[in-house]
């Protein structure tokens, strides 16, 4: 029974399920075999993704080819460093593709929410130059930590870290959605 929530929960699943089998992967087999779970979890994410709703959204799907690139070359040279770059280069792409959608005058993020949000075009291009540079933020955050703090704690700011500052980061647009909203009638 596929009710309204179904899509929802599916993308919560493609979204958040492949760093949770990463997670517990690492802490009860270490790095490698994580990365070997991130790289199956992320194929299966995507490919139950796509047959919910018959579409392969873009930003799984960006994830999941960095992912199996990054985590291939983690796995072919038995060394980290590529699995712990893995967040610097998706967010910088995501930053770089909302930025060129800017220059583009194509703001990327409202293509991307599709209809979850109805904003003025003023709001599309605010709340995509926030969340560029939030990315390009995150970004470098990333290079900074897993650069000078140990594995273990890399790991847990990876999968605590990054998608809390991330909620936190999209709850604090909220007053702006607000004021930029176009209302159902307006649509209509």
């Amino acid at each position: 029974m596929a009710g309204s929530n179904s899509p929802k929960g599916i993308k919560f699943l493609v979204d958040f399920g492949p760093l949770v089998v990463f997670f517990i992967a690492y802490k009860t087999a270490g790095l490698m075999q994580a990365t070997i779970a991130l790289i199956i979890a992320t194929v299966i994410a995507l490919g139950i993704g796509y047959v919910a709703t018959r579409r392969v959204a873009l930003m799984p799907l960006i994830t999941a080819v960095v992912v199996i690139i990054f985590g291939g070359l983690t796995l072919w040279f038995n060394d980290g460093i590529f699995i712990k770059m893995k967040p610097t280069i998706v967010q910088g792409i995501f930053a770089l593709l909302l930025f060129g959608g800017l220059v583009l005058k194509r703001p990327t993020l409202q293509y991307v929410m599709g209809d979850a949000l109805q904003l003025t075009d003023t709001g599309w291009r605010i709340l995509t130059l926030r969340f560029a540079l939030f990315f390009t933020a995150m970004a470098i955050l990333n290079e900074v930590v897993w650069r000078n703090v140990s594995e273990d704690l890399w790991i847990d700011f990876k999968v605590f870290g990054i998608l809390g500052l991330t909620v936190l980061f999209s709850l604090s647009q909220m007053p702006l959605m607000k004021r930029h909203m176009i209302e159902t009638d307006e649509v209509a």
